[in-house]
């Protein structure tokens, strides 16, 4: 007897009228958005301008949605050429069917564009959005449920999937629910991201390389317990040797760019970080200017030291007993350097 379970919802899409309104590509929608937004607070955390990360998307994400998309086509060519099929469906990305490999891949050019347009260091870019991707995948994931795809083995947990849909060759009852495995595991790969950031200050692209190979490793399991159709090689899937080599390679990548290129970048955006500190010296000038006019209001004798050291040569040595007069003088001078502390404050 099923005691709980959690359960998929009845239709994957509501209608406004004539339009229909997806659940898939909603979730796509909100984890684009929040990525832009996490990426943005990041990038500007490091020393770039706001709105660049923004910029730089809109060359990414169609890069990526087609990436994402032609990955999947090709892999499962035969859900849209094969005997029966329309080829057409190939095209209906909001029915699902998007491969992260594909869309990190050809995203990744697409930001290599934007970037290169704008003369930002590619490496840098993609370390402050890395989190971000991962919180996308993390609610892009629930579009899956949403769709009631790619769920894992049949389980009595309490926390199975029901599905209800018989359709391309479902079978309605209780099964693992990978998609939230996902979405849990991409969660955990974000927070780890940024610890690690703040902990050992990656950079050149260090903190996306920590992003993929934390990423593989989860979907190295979660893709074993999937059921759906799929291509195998020596009895594993495509995706479990796909997430196998870019693991590797991402690891591979951060030892030797830790060699070569160890520390961070200390100038992400050209001008950004330039036009603050011009903003620095200039205040710290002012401050100088404004120290220095009290000292030429008075005598050159007190600016030039409290004590008289450097008065000029005809004017005599004070005398012992004129020593409260020198006093005067210090405590003169004194008060003009607290009177010019205001403005170096300032």
């Amino acid at each position: 007897m099923e005691l709980a379970f959690i359960p998929s919802p009845s239709r994957g899409v509501l209608h406004l009228g004539p339009i229909p309104l997806r659940g898939y590509a909603f979730c796509i929608i909100i984890g684009v958005f929040v990525a832009v937004w996490l990426g943005n607070k990041r990038w500007i955390a490091r020393g770039g301008r706001a709105g660049t990360v923004a910029d730089i998307a809109v060359w990414a994400v169609p890069f990526g949605l087609i990436g994402g998309r032609l990955y999947h086509v090709i892999t499962d060519y035969e859900l849209y050429f094969s005997e029966g099929r329309d080829w057409v469906d190939a095209f209906k990305i909001w029915e699902g069917g998007l491969g992260i490999w594909g869309a990190i891949a050809l995203g990744a050019l697409g930001a290599w564009i934007g970037a290169r347009r704008r003369g930002i260091p590619m490496p840098a870019y993609a370390d402050a959005v890395a989190p971000g991707i991962a919180i996308a995948q993390a609610l892009g994931r629930w579009g899956n449920w949403f769709n009631q795809e790619l769920y894992g083995k049949p389980t009595d947990l309490p926390w199975a999937l029901k599905i209800t849909s018989s359709a391309d060759g479902r079978v309605p009852g209780t099964y693992h629910p990978t998609f939230l495995y996902e979405s849990l595991w991409c969660i955990g790969v974000a927070l780890l991201v940024i610890w690690a950031d703040r902990r050992f200050k990656l950079g050149h692209g260090r903190a996306f390389a920590l992003y993929v190979a934390a990423y593989c490793a989860g979907r190295f399991w979660i893709e074993y317990m999937r059921v759906d159709d799929a291509h195998h090689i020596l009895g594993l899937r495509l995706n479990n040797w796909t997430a196998l080599f870019v693991f590797l390679l991402a690891v591979l990548y951060m030892v030797l760019s830790a060699r070569m290129r160890p520390g961070r970048e200390a100038v992400v955006e050209p001008g950004a970080e330039g036009s603050d500190a011009n903003t620095g010296d200039d205040a710290d000038a002012d401050a100088g200017s404004d120290t220095e006019t009290p000292g030429r209001a008075g005598s050159g004798k007190d600016a030039g030291s409290p004590e008289g050291a450097e008065a000029p040569k005809e004017a005599e040595a004070p005398k012992s007993d004129e020593a409260p007069e020198g006093g005067r003088d210090a405590g003169a001078v004194k008060d003009v350097k607290d009177g010019a502390g205001p403005a170096r404050k300032g």
